[in-house]
């Protein structure tokens, strides 16, 4: 349905324990390479060392989380609203990603990587081309939503991924009986869940980018939501 408006929904690893992706600019992925990739990685250099962290844990009987990156494209200026709490389309976006198991916590583009986060640093510069007519901003620290609506610039989701609990070497528990200390449960798990975790968070951010747009363009038949979008998209 999303991409009938040509909105695309893609997601990446950023980080597996300690290994991590430096920098990456979103425009340089190559996403034939992510999809190829074991662990969903845009680095060929990252991926190895990611690949290495998850067979450290699972020798040591233990698991690993992580963070995964979701970039949502194509998606037009004026989704969700600004004027009640629950409408705001960034507080939607982070209730369906922290509903994913094992999700701890999500950023809405990147303002935590900068250093100091000055006002100046931070802000996202409004840049309009005459020649094409359009607007755009010099960076998209904001994630592409601004005052709980998006701007026009592609929607960035990071989420952290806690490892999970099932350990092959188990952490010490409690018998609810009893209340004697013992050993917990050996069950079959997987070791770290972070890139399968981001194609679930894929599915979520699709749910509410959709739920979004058919409340901003109605309709009972796609013809008519793609009339009511083209017709906004000629007012701004």
């Amino acid at each position: 349905f999303l991409e009938e408006f040509g909105i695309e929904i893609k997601s990446h690893t950023l980080a597996v324990g300690d290994a991590r992706i430096d920098d990456i600019k979103i425009d340089k992925i190559v996403w034939a390479k992510v999809e190829k990739s074991p662990v969903r990685c845009a680095s060929a250099k990252a991926e190895k060392v990611m690949i290495a962290a998850i067979d450290s844990a699972k020798a040591n009987g233990d698991s690993v989380g992580g963070r995964f990156q979701l970039i949502a494209t194509g998606v037009p200026v004026g989704l969700g609203s600004h004027v009640q709490w629950d409408r705001r389309i960034d507080g939607r976006i982070a209730q369906a990603i922290m509903s994913i198991q094992a999700v701890k916590g999500i950023e809405v583009g990147d303002i935590s990587s900068i250093e100091g986060l000055q006002g100046s640093l931070t802000h996202d510069v409004i840049n309009y081309d005459k020649t094409k007519q359009e607007w755009s901003h010099a960076t998209n620290h904001a994630g592409g939503i601004e005052g709980g609506i998006t701007n026009g610039e592609p929607v960035t989701v990071t989420a952290l991924v806690k490892p999970i609990p099932t350990l092959a070497k188990p952490l010490p528990s409690v018998d609810l009986k009893t209340g004697k200390r013992v050993d917990a449960h050996i069950e079959r798990s997987d070791v770290c869940v972070v890139p399968s975790a981001g194609v679930i968070g894929e599915a979520m951010l699709a749910i509410v980018l959709a739920d979004a747009l058919l409340e901003k363009f109605g309709g009972d038949h796609l013809n008519e939501t793609m009339g009511n979008y083209k017709s906004y998209l000629e007012t701004i």
